[in-house]
């Protein structure tokens, strides 16, 4: 290998990130905004090789706040610097830079056709894990890889469990709960009118501002409704969210609707245990082919005291594997962030409980009955 110079990212590189970025791709390309607005982001690994005074190439990778995971977003090469080892130097930076800010692994998607980086990324030890079918602005499908960075010892617990994001700020619930239902049933209906038609069933009306949040009783129902088992957890027999609202009319609507919530499951014979659900619970669904469903506060993935339902996939002896159903930027790509992100045991249970009663709710989901 030639030696090159790697250093973080600056706006003084954006002109040539462009030229770079304008004669590395035909599609997907970076604009000079995004390359700006990537750099505005302290978070992220955004990392240059340079021989001498020309820009070699560049590697991007996203550190999505509040878990453990990294994810390659875009590296490119100049053509006369290729064959040199650059980008295999530009992603060993990256890796080490990012498994010292905590991240556990490294994630990334490259063309199904695309052999040279394949058999490169193959190399350096990522593992297919998956493809996205119609992934680039070509209608190319993208091959999924991943590399374990950090290296945690230990059997992780697991369910498979398809990806759905919400479509409204309001359907987490929903969201979490289909996919839930279609990791037990693969021929379970994921679409927005099955995550509307949940919300509506499961809503206890007012929540903050707004539309109303799904509680965890109108979960239940609406999974039992569709033939699957569900058992509830609340941590309090006050009625959820209750707290949240101030108008007294109001918190007499979400007192009934939740009264009425539990008589229905009382006529299922539904199970609703007032307790705390740990994470030895959570675990052990898993090992039965259970799905938990699982209220998060937001705060530490956006700074906003916002409750958040989420699918817990998979537990090993650090972390905690969750579906996320909420994509916070317009670009899909982003979804691939959302699914089996780590977060640390320790982490995760200050993320759930939400509120000034620090509610601790789950909906445990079993297959069709």
């Amino acid at each position: 290998m030639f030696a090159t110079d790697i250093r973080p990212a600056t706006n003084a590189d954006i002109a040539a990130l462009v030229t770079l970025e304008n004669a590395s791709f035909d599609s997907d390309r970076l604009s000079r905004r995004s390359f700006r607005y990537f750099l505005q982001h302290e978070q992220n690994c955004f990392l240059v090789a340079y021989q001498g005074q020309t820009l070699a190439g560049y590697v991007l990778a996203l550190l999505h706040r509040g878990t453990h995971l990294a994810r390659i977003y875009s590296l490119a090469v100049d053509t006369s610097q290729r064959g040199r080892g650059i980008a295999q130097q530009l992603l060993e930076h990256a890796e080490k830079a990012c498994a010292e800010n905590g991240r556990v692994s490294m994630r990334l998607e490259v063309r199904t056709d695309n052999d040279s980086a394949i058999r490169l990324y193959q190399r350096l030890g990522y593992k297919p894990f998956g493809e996205y079918k119609d992934y680039y602005e070509d209608h190319a499908d993208a091959l999924r890889l991943q590399k374990r960075i950090l290296h945690p010892k230990a059997q992780t617990t697991h369910v498979d469990v398809p990806y759905y994001p919400q479509h409204t700020d309001f359907t987490c619930g929903p969201a979490a709960l289909m996919m839930g239902m279609a990791a037990l049933s693969p021929q379970q209906t994921m679409s927005m009118s099955e995550e509307l038609g949940i919300w509506r069933e499961s809503t206890t009306i007012y929540m903050m501002a707004g539309h109303g949040g799904c509680s965890p009783v109108g979960l239940a129902l609406a999974a039992i409704r569709r033939g699957y088992s569900a058992a509830t957890y609340l941590s309090s027999t006050e009625t959820p969210f209750i707290d949240s609202v101030r108008d007294e009319d109001k918190k007499q609507v979400i007192e009934q609707v939740h009264q009425d919530f539990l008589h229905q499951l009382a006529e299922q014979a539904a199970p609703v245990h007032y307790t705390n659900i740990t994470q030895v619970e959570l675990e052990a669904a898993l090992e039965q082919g259970h799905v938990p469903l699982v209220l998060i506060s937001t705060y530490r993935f956006d700074h906003k005291k916002t409750p958040h339902w989420v699918v817990v996939a998979a537990i090993d002896k650090r972390f905690i594997y969750i579906h996320d159903p909420y994509i916070n930027e317009p670009d899909y790509r982003f979804a691939l962030d959302n699914q089996y992100l780590p977060i640390s045991r320790s982490d995760f249970d200050k993320m759930s409980q939400f509120g000034q009663s620090r509610l601790r709710t789950a909906v445990i989901i079993g297959r069709r009955v």
